[in-house]
């Protein structure tokens, strides 16, 4: 099976969680169970305002619960069609910092193949450049070849492999982010 280029696909648009996506975001919460995947991160019986309430609180490091850090959700978005999420970690807890990392990104299946991954991820760091993450790591479970290959695409180096107890194994890869031009230039 031929790999579709970027070109071959209609654009994504990455964005803020909207009103107006629940019903979708409901939909692909339901396709992605099936692969232990938690697409919004919502609490059980939060509802749709303050699941929004709550994100944008958590991007603004207003509030948070704790062991929570900033972080920023955003959607990958194709027309009108929601086809996947990136969930930006700004800084690491101990935990993050073992398993988790700071990015964590999911593309619905009817979506997969197309680079909308690859574009996530991306997108999830040039949002750490912005927020002055010089170093960051992504991690995926050890079986998961295709997002093994997206952070590989993105500039991942593979660290280690490490046991997670009652789950699958975790690669973990780090990134090194250049500084970007705008930060290069601001005086300091």
């Amino acid at each position: 099976m031929r790999r579709e280029s970027l070109t071959d696909n209609p654009p994504l648009v990455v964005r803020a969680p909207r009103a107006e996506d629940e019903t979708q975001v409901l939909a692909a919460e339901e396709e992605l169970a099936a692969d232990g995947f938690h697409f919004v991160l919502r609490g059980a019986g939060e509802s749709w305002t303050d699941y929004l309430a709550r994100i944008e609180r958590d991007r603004m490091g207003v509030d948070l619960a704790p062991g929570r850090v900033p972080a920023t959700m955003l959607f990958g978005v194709v027309g009108d069609e929601i086809v996947g999420r990136v969930h930006v970690r700004h800084a690491l807890t101990p935990y993050l910092l073992e398993v988790g990392g700071h990015v964590g990104y999911g593309v619905r299946p009817a979506h997969r193949r197309r680079g909308y991954a690859t574009q996530l991820l991306r997108a999830g760091l040039n949002l750490l450049r912005e927020v002055g993450v010089p170093r960051v790591l992504v991690t995926c479970d050890d079986d998961n070849l295709a997002s093994a290959a997206t952070i590989e695409r993105n500039g991942g180096v593979l660290e280690k492999v490490v046991p997670v107890e009652g789950e699958t194994p975790k690669r973990r890869y780090w990134i090194d982010l250049p500084r970007s031009e705008t930060a290069a230039q601001a005086p300091g």
